[in-house]
């Protein structure tokens, strides 16, 4: 093609792509994705959820400081008591920043409790998410 530059970018990962963006007005704008993880539930699944906890809570710190992550927590039954401490835990949402679907997607899978076996990849949802901005009061 006449008059046509194609430029390659070497292949990074998602998490470098997350936590290093760069600064250049040709970069990629990251955008957010919400997550929808269930746990499993077959037998164990909240011992496992808590054995690997410390892994996961450490990991979710890097993108707290780095921006990735911008929101989440745990989702638990209904049924479940939060204020006396018995919570039945039924999975996590989050929502993430990344460039790419892609991006978020190998974010959700590199965690802890997707390569344990915490979360249900069958029933894990990812999806663009625009946040509403709301007049100030």
């Amino acid at each position: 093609m006449i008059g046509t530059t194609i430029l390659r970018r070497t292949p990074r990962s998602p998490l470098l792509n997350a936590a290093h963006r760069s600064i250049s007005s040709t970069a990629p704008r990251a955008q957010r994705f919400l997550i929808y993880a269930s746990d499993k539930t077959e037998e164990g699944i909240l011992a496992r959820r808590f054995q690997v906890r410390p892994q996961h809570l450490e990991r979710i710190h890097t993108f707290i400081k780095n921006g990735t992550f911008r929101d989440g927590g745990l989702i638990f039954d209904p049924e479940s008591q939060p204020d006396s401490g018995k919570v039945a835990a039924t999975g996590s949402c989050m929502i993430l920043e990344a460039e790419t679907l892609a991006d978020a997607k190998e974010l959700v899978e590199s965690d802890i409790y997707y390569t344990s076996g915490v979360w249900d990849p069958e029933k894990l949802v990812i999806v663009p998410f625009i946040p509403a901005t709301l007049p100030r009061a």
